[in-house]
């Protein structure tokens, strides 16, 4: 593993941010003050807009897996240097949403990326934070932060069962904790009193003039006991389609080559996608 993603900084927030412990190192302790000043001129009438902005400066940044697992202990990982699909997401969103106060600083960003990432915003170990993306979405719809707005593109519910994570406890290391594994179970189980909608390929092809630059894409899936693979960003490029702007596995931050319609094709299993507007 590469010197620049071990998180050997571990410390306590500022008396202004509700006491917390963090995993940073310097290095991405800068990278964040440096991309706030790399921001603060951002002006856009449109939060979704304002994201791409954002989510562009960070195209090239490599791709990382599992950034967040970093043990037993729960603690809220900053890494600007290596991203994940979903980190990508919750680190731009974050720099949006600190991007409205007229003086944003590290704290800020820190309390935004929590109340991103935890249910209801806080951080209370491993099964607090938002595992399952369609729960992300729903928790940062109660939060004010974005509107699932699948339904209204054509979406269809299904039920489907989330225990993914339970059944594949070997893993995610820090589920070896029998508690640990306890916890998500509950959670796994509080998601059956929830439907998903997904918006299938075909409809999402219909309606792809209704989606915006911004809007977060989750792409749904078959596979047992999981609800999304991958997310990113809606990007309308010159060629007037809806593009991916994504951290891929392939290797870095970039925007797709085809667009969305097209992309979809080419991943096992998809489904179509889940669709949330952000509204802050």
């Amino acid at each position: 593993m590469k010197s620049t993603l071990i998180f050997f900084l571990v410390f306590q927030l500022s008396a202004s941010v509700c006491a917390q412990t963090i995993s940073c190192s310097p290095q991405n302790r800068k990278a964040v003050e440096e991309k706030i000043q790399e921001i603060k001129g951002f002006s856009f009438d449109q939060a979704g807009e304002e994201l791409v902005a954002i989510g562009k400066t960070f195209i090239g940044t490599p791709y990382v897996a599992q950034t967040l697992e970093t043990g037993s202990d729960e603690s809220l990982v900053i890494d600007l240097e290596g991203l994940d699909c979903t980190t990508f997401v919750e680190n731009v969103l974050a720099f949006g949403i600190i991007g409205k106060n007229p003086h944003p600083n590290f704290d800020e960003f820190v309390k935004a990326l929590e109340k991103i990432r935890y249910r209801d915003g806080k951080l209370r170990g491993y099964a607090s934070r938002l595992h399952y993306f369609t729960e992300w979405v729903r928790d940062n719809e109660k939060k004010g932060l974005v509107k699932d707005i699948t339904a209204a593109l054509g979406g269809t519910e299904i039920s489907k069962e989330l225990n993914f994570m339970t059944d594949h406890r070997s893993l995610y290391p820090a589920m070896k904790e029998e508690k640990t594994y306890q916890e998500m179970i509950t959670v796994e189980e509080s998601t059956k009193k929830q439907s998903l909608c997904v918006l299938s390929p075909e409809m999402l092809k219909e309606n792809e003039a209704m989606l915006a630059s911004g809007d977060i894409i989750a792409l749904a899936t078959s596979i047992e006991g999981l609800d999304v693979t991958h997310t990113g960003f809606a990007i309308r490029i010159p060629d007037n389609r809806i593009h991916l702007l994504h951290a891929s596995s392939k290797g870095a931050v970039e925007i797709s080559e085809l667009p969305l319609v097209d992309y979809l094709k080419n991943i096992k299993k998809n489904v179509g996608v889940i669709v949330a507007r952000p509204v802050f």
